[in-house]
């Protein structure tokens, strides 16, 4: 199947990646001048949602899900543990490996800054009816899978010839 986009006819403003890119960029300054006025910031607030709903479970993980470098999540996993809301644990089994979940006051912190993304997602899909905001979760979801199996695949591909 022949691509969507030609190179004849290609407008930035008509590109799903420009426009993905400037929809996060807008709703991201939105959302951390939000949680100015709070003891976490909304980098604070994304680790800890990462465990709540269970997207990750290493310093690992969570740095992969957010695409932040490893140093970067270590030290907001070090503030959210200083803070008392998550805890590490070694693994007993592999001791290299430490586990990250959410403490008691760490789940309460999350839940009580969800109504506030709440309110700012719905703010910015004011105006589009349940159906197509539905639509457009799926799509951004498909997007995002297919996108994760092409670096996969570009990843593994790296590695062969690394390793021929």
């Amino acid at each position: 199947m022949p691509g969507f986009y030609r190179a004849e006819t290609f407008k930035a403003r008509e590109c799903v990646g420009y426009l993905v890119a400037r929809a996060h960029t807008l709703m991201r300054a939105r959302i951390e001048k939000a949680f100015e006025d709070g003891d976490l910031t909304f980098s604070h607030w994304r680790v800890l949602m990462c465990l709540r709903d269970n997207i990750a479970v290493t310093c690992a993980d969570v740095s992969r899900e957010l695409m932040h470098d490893s140093g970067s999540v270590t030290r907001l996993v070090d503030q959210l543990e200083r803070r008392g809301l998550l805890k590490r644990t070694r693994d007993k089994k592999d001791r290299r490996i430490v586990t990250l979940a959410l403490t008691p006051q760490g789940r309460a912190a999350v839940n009580a800054l969800v109504p506030k993304v709440v309110a700012h997602s719905n703010a910015a899909l004011e105006g589009f009816t349940a159906q197509e905001t539905k639509a457009l979760i799926a799509l951004l979801a498909r997007l995002v899978v297919r996108v994760r199996d092409i670096s996969d695949k570009e990843k593994a591909d790296e590695q062969e010839e690394r390793a021929a």
